[in-house]
This record gives C-alpha cells, structure tokens and sequence, in this order.
C-alpha cells in the first residue's frame, strides 16, 4: 500500500510540475503566437523585439551562475512557486501595454524567475523523483506533458484573443489568461511540492550555515569533470534544436509552401514533436540503452547521418510533401534527445545534496546557444540568400551533433570505467 502511495504521490508531483513547466514560458515567448500583435500593440519592430529576446539570454546566463549556488541553498517547495508567480505578476504588468524600455525590464525580469529561480527547480524535482532506471521516462513524460500544456494554453489564449475581436483588448486578455493560469500554478505547486532536506550538520555533529552547505555543493559540484561532459553534451543538442526553426523558411523559400500550411508545420514542429519526442526518447533510454549518454551518442550519429543525407536531396525537384515528412523527421530525432538531456545527471552519480548545483552548470552550458545560434544562423541566411545559406546552416548543425557525438562517446568511455572500477572495490571488499 506504501508502495502504491508513493509511486501515486510521484507521479502527481510530476504533473504538477508538467503544469509548471508548460505555462511558465508563455509569457516570455509571446512571439511564438503573438509575434504581430507584438508588433502592432507594443509598437516594436523586428529588431526591437528580437533584442527584448537578448536581454532574455543575457540574464539567463549570468543568472545561471547565481544558479549554482541558490538552487541548494533554498527549497524547491519555495523556488518553483515564486518563479511562477513572479512570472505571472510580470505578465499582469504586461497587460498594461508600458513602453519599450519596460517591455526590455519585463523580459529581464521573466528571465530571473524563469531561468534563475523556477527552471533548475524544476529539473532538480525531476531528477530527484525517479530511480536511476526511471530518469529516461520522467524527462521523457516531462517534455511530452509540456507538449500538451503549451498546446492547450496557447490555443486557448489565441481563442480568448480571436473573440475579443483580435484587437488590442483581445491581446491584452491574451496577456492576462497567460498571467493568472501562471500565477494559479504556483501557488497550486506550493502546496504538493515537498520541502528540500538541506543538511546543516557536520559528521561531528556541529552545526554549519546553509550558506556554507550551497556554497560547498556548488564548488563541488564545478569540480566535477564528468558534469562538464554532460553540459557541453546538452550545448550540442540545443545548438542543433535551435537550427529546426529555419526550417520554417526553408519550407516557405525553397518549397512555397503556403502560409496556412506553415502555420500548421509550425504547430507540429513546435509541440507535436515534443509529444512524441518525449514518451519514445525516454523509453528507448530506459528500457533500450540503458543509458542517456549511451542514447545520446546514438542519436548524435543518427542525426548527422540524416542531415548529410537531407542536403543531398533535389529540393528544387521534390514534393513539398516530401521536406515535410524529411525535416519533421529530422527533427523528431532531436527532440527525443531534448527530453533525455538531463537524465545523464543522474548516470554520473551527482550526489542529491549538489543536486541543484549540478543542474544549474548544465543549464549555465547547455542553454549558453540561446546567446548565439539564433542569431548566427539568421546572420548566414541573410547574407547568403536561397538554399546556399540554408546548406550552411545545415553543415553547422552537422557539425555540433559531431562534436556531441564525440563528447558522448568519451564520456560513455568514462563511465564504462567508472564501474568497472567500483565493481573491482566491491570484489576486494
């Protein structure tokens, strides 16, 4: 019966946290749905709101580094909830429609309680639910539930803004829908995420600050040279991630595809793929590789093996049928890689109490792309125009599934004789 609680309690956590997960982002990616109301009621460019997306990434990454240390110094039953609410109360604020510079202060803001505060939480909780032999599944649930959730409440936000007559007071209850479910799951998470058992005794039995106990996990944790393995394994998969967007306009310049259509490619690309991504990537982890970095390595090869054959393709020639199946195929492969890249922390034996810690390195490194993929990639499609800068792009993103794929390989070297080590102390004990 305590077994059948337990794994009951587990996973409810785990839903709410999906619900965490899939509406925190909303705000902060508003773009994703309402790109031109943006432009039309803040009165933004292109540019302007591409550099709002920058103050974003600038705090993301810094705020990593404070990450480190606050993730085991405070509870995650009180660093999931302010992020949420905080995001929320952002987003109220928001709905004012204020001018250009608090347009920049409020994406800054939503980046510390997202980034900062609520994400390595998040991910910290996950972690900490599963067994090792449930990691690949949880994430995978985890990434697939937020599919669902970032469905819903986009598509329910975009309703609210359609019956409002698709004008600035349905974009400001847009806004507001987006805030109040935010804030709702908040302080729905305060009351059924548990409290963290943050150890402030020594073996001796004397009484240490837990500022002492965050600041000696987080240094222990930067001392751990497998981590840094599995971040910068995480910084290849987002780099790659991060080039599927441009195969919106890959589709649009190369195959026409019309605009109606690339609306429903684009929903697909976005969430259909992460609900699917997410159930196989952490099944095949789970009960096929028995291992996240061993998967990882997999699918880095798989990947670079399909891009090479994708660019060989006749595009001008094909179906545009066929580069929709061809590139959401391709992106299926890097999405059951998003839903397994944390389960490695779990592999390398991070011990619980740096938890935190660990995550907040692996978010600091593998999120570190966001600064400048995005960015990168539109650089090399501007100047170099038509399917030559998409050819690029794609060599890039050959490239760092290479890299990854190499630093996959080592590590899983690495970890073969990690055990081979502990099964020979175990024998000559």
């Amino acid at each position: 019966m305590a077994v059948a609680q337990k794994q009951v309690k587990k996973w409810f956590t785990l839903c709410i946290l999906i619900l965490g997960g899939g509406t925190i982002f909303k705000l902060s990616s508003l773009k994703d749905a309402f790109y031109v109301p943006m432009q039309k009621y803040f009165h933004l460019s292109h540019t302007q709101i591409g550099l709002a997306l920058s103050v974003y990434a600038i705090v993301q990454m810094f705020g990593y580094v404070v990450s480190i240390y606050i993730t085991d110094r405070f509870s995650k039953r009180k660093l999931i909830p302010i992020g949420l609410i905080g995001v929320g109360a952002t987003g109220i604020y928001l709905s004012t429609i204020p001018g250009y510079y608090g347009i920049l202060a409020s994406w800054g803001v939503m980046a510390l309680f997202t980034e900062i505060t609520f994400w390595p939480g998040l991910i910290k909780t996950v972690k900490l639910l599963g067994d090792s032999d449930e990691q690949g599944r949880m994430f995978g649930f985890l990434e697939a539930g937020r599919g669902v959730v970032d469905t819903i409440v986009a598509f329910s936000a975009l309703g609210i803004f359609i019956w409002l007559g698709s004008e600035s007071l349905g974009f400001r209850a847009a806004i507001l829908f987006f805030a109040l479910i935010t804030i709702i799951v908040g302080i729905i998470s305060y009351f059924f995420i548990e409290d963290d058992i943050i150890e402030t005794f020594d073996k001796g039995g004397e009484e240490i600050s837990k500022n002492k106990v965050a600041l000696k996990g987080a240094i222990q944790a930067i001392k751990t040279p497998i981590l840094w393995f599995s971040s910068f394994t995480i910084f290849c998969v987002y780099t790659v991630y991060a080039g599927l967007t441009y195969f919106i306009p890959f589709l649009e310049e190369i195959y026409g595809m019309p605009v109606a259509l690339l609306g429903a490619y684009g929903i697909i690309n976005q969430y259909g793929l992460k609900m699917i991504g997410g159930p196989i990537g952490g099944f095949l982890v789970d009960k096929k590789f028995k291992s996240a970095t061993k998967y990882l390595r997999f699918t880095f090869l798989l990947s670079i093996i399909a891009m090479i054959i994708f660019i060989m393709l006749p595009h001008g020639k094909m179906n545009i049928y066929i580069g929709i199946i061809a590139t959401l195929g391709f992106g299926s492969i890097v999405f059951t890689q998003r839903a397994v890249f944390f389960a490695p922390l779990d592999e390398i034996d991070i011990p619980k109490e740096i938890s935190g810690a660990a995550v907040s390195v692996a978010c600091l490194v593998g999120y570190a792309p966001s600064i400048f993929a995005f960015a990168m990639y539109g650089n090399i499609l501007d100047h170099n125009p038509g399917i030559t800068g998409y050819r690029y792009v794609f060599l890039i993103m050959i490239a760092f599934a290479a890299i990854g794929f190499i630093i996959s390989n080592y590590s899983v070297k690495i970890l073969k004789k990690k055990k081979q080590t502990n099964r020979y102390l175990e024998v000559i004990k």
